[in-house]
């Protein structure tokens, strides 16, 4: 690890006291220049600790940059993951207060709700066999850390995107679907419009060719550190389009056909 503890609970603190006030900070890729992927998770441990020690239980995990395009964007050949908290849910409908985020953006997704516990090996069909039901979902993002650094001109890293929860803010999620034996997930996608214009379209094949697979990735990359999904938790299996920007006043549906549409209106 390139950063010490005490370096890592600043960074946590930092990152905290930004969500709270809506000021983003600087560029911890920049501040560290030797920052890797254990320290990048280790300040999101801390970060989602003290959130815990506030009274904001988890709920379930997040995966992010499941997509080629954006692993080769950060240039990686892996997924990341976070965790959600009880105060990032949010019901179809909802209207989200001007000010709860920063620069919000949300994605389209396929939420996975566990029924039973998963084995660090299991298989995508295990997967589907430990799901209580699939229900659609709206991934709001958002950023405690600035994009790109005014001064150098360098954006954020993977690193960044993963200390900062991976960028997790919230989720809006639609009515289960429990029908899921046999359902081929590649094909199930999503038109999201924005103020009733599409602004992007895709189909779960594009989250690591299944969204069981990503689930699966978790369920491996938790059991390295001891940990799990457990039942009775909800996870975001990742996007399947662009993020798109939703600026004050935006009303997001995404229409996932079968499985029902699910809205946000951002205030």
């Amino acid at each position: 690890m390139g950063m010490n503890a005490a370096e890592i609970e600043e960074a946590a603190a930092a990152l905290l006291g930004a969500e709270r006030s809506g000021c983003q900070i600087g560029l911890l890729s920049l501040a560290h220049p030797a920052i890797d992927m254990d320290d990048a998770y280790a300040i999101q441990a801390a970060l989602v600790r003290r959130k815990v020690a506030g009274g904001d239980p988890v709920v379930g995990w997040k995966i992010g940059l499941t997509s080629r395009a954006m692993q080769q964007a950060l240039g990686i050949d892996i997924p990341d993951s976070g965790v959600l908290l009880g105060s990032m849910q949010f019901a179809s409908g909802a209207h989200i207060p001007a000010g709860r985020f920063i620069q919000p953006r949300i994605e389209a997704e396929i939420a996975f709700v566990m029924k039973s516990p998963l084995s660090r090996a299991a298989t995508p069909r295990e997967v589907l066999e430990a799901t209580d039901y699939i229900v659609p979902a709206i991934e709001i993002l958002d950023t405690r850390i600035v994009r790109r650094d005014a001064a150098s001109g360098k954006a954020r890293t993977v690193f960044d995107t993963i200390s900062d929860n991976a960028a997790n803010a919230g989720i809006v999620t639609g009515t289960p679907y429990r029908d899921v034996a046999g359902l081929d997930l590649r094909w199930i996608g999503a038109i999201v419009s924005r103020d009733d214009e599409i602004e992007a379209t895709g189909l779960g094949a594009g989250v690591l060719g299944d969204p069981a697979l990503s689930v699966a990735w978790l369920a491996e990359r938790l059991g390295r550190y001891g940990e799990a999904i457990a039942p009775g938790q909800i996870v975001l299996s990742g996007s399947f389009i662009a993020p798109v920007e939703c600026p004050p006043g935006s009303r997001i549906e995404a229409d996932f056909g079968p499985l029902g549409t699910v809205s946000c209106q951002f205030g």
